[in-house]
């Protein structure tokens, strides 16, 4: 299994371990797998890694099929499109041919080589590697995927279904089919099982739908009341919207509103559901049927709401250590006095308060880097401790400040606690 704990790929192991199969995952990060898949047999390695057959020869050894859940949105900091979804495939079909291995690949709609995104170019030419290489091969190009868990597409429905009052959207009436997770699980096993025929598939239900009544029916599976005005976002907004996610992938962010989602949502997501339907007699769930078989607790509503509160957090995480440095440097006279006060020589005094102010800055820019902001969050809150105890034992009569500066690191403090578990994205 590749990709075994993303959003597919971990519905998809645990689907397969519930049918009784053994499963291996190709994993990146064994911290973040052990966590999502504590119970799976997992195998360290990177997709960009991978560049010939014989890089894959000693993982085939005991496997009968590959299953391909991994994927990238976009081109940043961790991800390589070409790599990931081309290089690395293309010589995993060629290794399979030549073991006699099976692969089920998990495609997307609209993945095809004149397409307007890489995202899609890219997965069209792995598509059509796998298909050349002969061996056996399901390939699947699910719709809008929704799950119990939510990531990419699904997170981002439920984050502009959190918000109150108005329901914001771009392209309402973009037409979108959607799969459930558990049909896409359903399909996957069913080829492992060779109760599919080899082929392509489009896993969507039978009719598209706007995608301001996806979001409707989102809003209102996760308990929310209803909007009182929907508020159409005009597309230079949604333009300079996704120019900034796509700064912020640089920075490790992998925003879903990056400006390929923004353009695959704009073209629509549709697909023919017919193939599948012929092949095994039965349509896929559609909208109403998938959100009516998942149950949806207040877990879900926290998650929608923090994933939509999340970017505010960490700018003003951002802003209130940068200018606490940058007021300390400019206030670096007043600063060093109350420390002056209480014993402190004048050069050591100022020599602690840019030490400190530089501290800040530092934390506050770090926050931004995506790869850092967990463990900076709790480096911010173990600074904003350390400066409550030491502003007690030197200086205490701060606390009856006027001004309040002790009191008001206790929020900024919580804030930092708060920020950690928001960052953990899987």
């Amino acid at each position: 299994m590749l990709g075994a704990y993303g959003f597919i790929g971990a519905a998809v192991v645990r689907a397969l371990h519930a049918d009784g199969l053994e499963v291996k995952g190709l994993i990146r990060s064994r911290k973040t797998a052990g966590r999502v898949l504590p119970d799976v047999d997992l195998v360290s390695g990177d997709l960009r890694d991978f560049r010939s057959a014989g890089d894959w020869r000693p993982l085939l050894t005991g496997v009968d099929v590959v299953v391909n859940c991994a994927g990238a949105l976009q081109d940043g900091g961790q991800d390589d499109l070409r790599a990931v979804h081309y290089t690395a495939i293309a010589s995993l079909g060629q290794a399979c041919a030549e073991a006699g291995v099976s692969i089920v690949q998990v495609s997307a709609i609209g993945a095809d080589t004149d397409a307007t995104t890489e995202f899609m170019r890219s997965k069209a030419d792995g598509d059509a590697a796998l298909r050349a290489s002969g061996a056996t091969l399901w390939c699947f190009k699910p719709g809008l995927v929704i799950g119990q868990s939510d990531y990419g597409g699904t997170a981002l429905l439920r984050m502009l279904a959190a918000v109150p009052f108005v329901q914001p959207v771009a392209f309402p009436g973009t037409p979108v089919q959607c799969v459930g997770m558990r049909d896409l699980c359903a399909a996957v096993l069913s080829a492992i099982r060779d109760d599919l025929p080899p082929g392509s598939y489009d896993l969507v239900e039978d009719t598209p739908q706007p995608l301001s009544r996806v979001l409707s029916v989102t809003r209102h599976w996760l308990g929310f009341s209803p909007a009182h005005l929907t508020i159409t976002m005009p597309p230079k907004v949604t333009k300079v919207v996704a120019a900034v996610a796509d700064l912020l992938g640089y920075l490790g962010w992998r925003s879903p509103l990056r400006s390929t989602a923004m353009k695959v949502m704009a073209q629509g997501v549709t697909g023919d559901p017919e193939p599948y339907r012929r092949a095994t007699g039965r349509s896929l769930a559609g909208l109403e049927e998938i959100y009516g078989g998942l149950a949806c607790a207040k877990e879900h509503r926290l998650t929608a709401r923090m994933t939509l509160l999340m970017p505010v957090v960490i700018a003003v995480l951002c802003l209130f250590w940068v200018l606490s440095g940058m007021f300390g440097l400019t206030g670096l006279s007043q600063a060093a006095e109350v420390l002056t006060r209480n014993g402190w020589s004048g050069a050591i005094a100022n020599a602690s308060v840019v030490f400190w102010s530089l501290i800040d800055i530092m934390l506050g820019l770090a926050i931004l880097w995506r790869p850092w902001a967990a463990r900076v969050c709790l480096a911010q809150a173990a600074i904003a401790m350390f400066y409550l105890i030491a502003a007690t034992l030197m200086a205490p009569e701060l606390w009856l400040d006027p001004l309040g500066p002790l009191v008001k690191i206790a929020p900024a403090l919580m804030l930092s606690l708060v920020a950690r578990p928001m960052l953990e994205s899987r």
